[in-house]
């Protein structure tokens, strides 16, 4: 964040091709960031409130300030159908930020879900609504809307750096951010991925132990593991 990142909002981001969006969709959040280099992991702390929640989509990203939901309202009109709303704070903050009011509000946008780096409330009428939402944690305290952040400007999110328009993938596992520009490219390496895990996969139902398909035996022997029979 810079300072002149502040109560602006930029209502003109650039998005990645919806048909690579769909494509990268299909895969879960380990195989994404595996098939990117093992990066772009969001801190392991943020969660998932709903149940089974999944989500993939652009970022409309947001930076509010501890205690104040008001740029969660602002970043409402900027939604288009199938993005991901993207939540950093300016500093830590658990202050309920968002609740059944603002996903009424969100999926009536053709919002896809929340990652917030901060707290949710209203769990069970998110619940019911089958709303996605990811969150630093569950908090009954309420916000004020009082105080400009901004929207649609770099944000850091439980450390990961999300930028309008980047994919955001989220599921039990985790949520990962992957840059716009290489979408595309990220969603044919976790295909390739996808498809040899399953040639492991069907060796292993046959038996094949790890040891002998990843050629361990050899580099286990020079490290010094040794077998003995007492």
């Amino acid at each position: 964040m810079r300072l002149n990142d502040l109560g602006i909002v930029r209502t003109r981001i650039e998005r990645p091709d919806p048909g690579d969006v769909a494509r990268l969709s299909e895969f879960g959040v380990a195989t994404v960031h595996e098939a990117m280099g093992r990066v772009g992991l969001m801190r392991p702390y943020i969660r998932p409130v709903v149940r089974d929640a999944r989500l993939c989509g652009p970022a409309v990203t947001v930076l509010l300030q501890p205690g104040d939901n008001w740029m969660l309202h602002v970043a409402a009109e900027q939604v288009q159908e199938g993005d991901v709303v993207v939540a950093g704070c300016t500093t830590e903050s658990e202050d309920g930020f968002f609740g059944e009011l603002l996903a009424t509000s969100l999926a009536a946008r053709g919002c896809r879900g929340l990652v917030i780096d901060g707290g949710v409330r209203d769990v069970a009428d998110l619940e019911r609504m089958r709303f996605p939402v990811f969150s630093r944690a569950v908090n009954a305290k309420g916000t004020v809307k009082a105080t400009l952040g901004s929207v649609n400007v770099p944000v850091v999110v439980a450390n990961a750096l999300v930028n309008p328009g980047d994919v955001v993938v989220a599921d039990v596992d985790g949520v990962v951010v992957v840059p716009r520009g290489i979408v595309g490219a990220v969603a044919e390496a976790c295909r390739r991925r996808e498809d040899d895990e399953e040639s492991k996969r069907q060796r292993f139902r046959d038996g094949v132990l790890g040891l002998d398909l990843y050629g361990m035996r050899e580099r286990l022997a020079d490290a010094g593991l040794e077998y003995v029979e007492d």
